[in-house]
């Protein structure tokens, strides 16, 4: 499956363009960004005043899925001149890039690729499958196996995709993933796992299951598979169970789609029980995909000025779930994903540490991490 209205390689041309055009409510790329000294390197942006400049959320946080409502914020009410390109499946082993084409394909809603007003990084886009069908925010087989595919025609180190359940800190219910290039590698992508050895029947799909060790937020890795669709398949049902159990979560598409990085989390919970400790609080970071991965945009220059590893764990480990909750979740996960663990433990030696591997710049060096 390729795509046949965009070539991702393009997509900085776009953006660059619609930046060029004053679509964007302030310049990113003249934002400050440094990495933390530390063991995982967590990446650090100033960006005072854009909690400000974003649409305020609109809907309960408490509700993992709610129904559309179009009275409210939609991607149906952008502009057009905000719109980058259609992704869509060519049906066959070749990408094109087509300049001019029609605005459905086979009487379905077009997938659209749309620049975010309000970035975090140079790219930052919204993948919005079948935007004209009023999807709420809520992931299935097929969308998921979109963002993959997008993530894999990027053949980019440095473009992940992301995506925040409503209770995550999505702010639009309406279905997307967020995309964007960073040309260092996340944190939990330099953290180690520890793989969850599965039993013979639960392993077909060639997928393979680790969990995060050493990092602020517990979760779940999952990658490789025999195909995308293996992967698609299995991860989108764990994300099925997670939102119709009301279990707020985040997901990181990693290494051009290979790799899958899922987070249960409980942040607003906290904050609505007041948990959540008023230095924290103040920093107003909502801990969404990008700051639970180690990519924290911080508001306040006392913030990025003083900003450490220390810190930056303290606030990821309120968003994390408690060992015996997370444990919880992962095994009704399992049963969902038809997954069984084997009884068979593997040593705490075994842990691997995989950083996604790095090779030449797909970007412009101006949009360069310098550590």
């Amino acid at each position: 499956v390729t795509a046949d209205i965009c070539q991702i390689a393009s997509l900085g041309d776009g953006w660059e363009d619609r930046m060029t055009q004053g679509l964007f409510r302030y310049d990113v790329t003249a934002c400050e960004t440094k990495v933390i000294p530390g063991n995982l390197g967590f990446v650090a942006q100033l960006n005072e005043g854009r909690h400000l400049k974003k649409r305020p959320t609109e809907f309960r946080v408490d509700r993992v899925l709610q129904p559309f409502d179009s009275a409210k914020f939609n991607f149906t009410k952008v502009g057009q001149e905000e719109a980058l390109f259609q992704f869509e499946n060519s049906g066959s082993d070749d990408s094109y890039f087509l300049r001019s084409a029609a605005a459905t394909v086979a009487d379905r809603a077009p997938n659209v690729v749309a620049i975010n007003v309000s970035p975090i990084e140079y790219g930052h886009v919204l993948l919005i499958p079948r935007v004209l069908d009023h999807l709420p925010q809520r992931i299935d087989q097929e969308s998921f196996l979109l963002a993959l595919h997008m993530a894999a025609e990027a053949a980019s180190p440095y473009f992940r995709l992301g995506y925040n359940s409503l209770g995550a800190f999505a702010t639009i219910n309406h279905l997307h993933f967020q995309a964007y290039y960073l040309t260092v590698p996340f944190p939990v992508e330099k953290a180690a796992t520890q793989r969850i050895p599965l039993a013979e029947g639960g392993i077909k799909s060639g997928v393979k299951v680790s969990k995060l060790m050493n990092y602020p937020v517990r979760g779940l890795v999952f990658e490789e598979g025999n195909t995308l669709n293996d992967l698609a398949n299995l991860v989108s049902s764990a994300c099925i169970w997670l939102q119709d159990n009301n279990v707020p979560y985040n997901v990181l598409i990693s290494d051009s789609g290979r790799k899958i990085f899922l987070f249960p989390q409980c942040y607003a919970e906290k904050q609505a029980l007041g948990e959540v400790s008023q230095e924290l609080l103040d920093t107003q970071v909502n801990p969404a995909v990008w700051e639970i991965s180690g990519h924290i945009v911080l508001k306040r220059r006392d913030d990025y000025e003083e900003a450490s590893e220390a810190s930056a764990w303290r606030l990821l480990a309120e968003v994390s779930l408690s060992e015996a909750r997370f444990e919880e979740v992962k095994a009704y996960i399992f049963d969902a994903a038809c997954l069984v663990q084997s009884q068979v433990e593997e040593e705490t030696d075994d842990a691997i540490y995989a950083p996604v591997p790095v090779g030449p710049s797909a970007v412009g060096e101006g949009c360069l991490v310098i550590p």
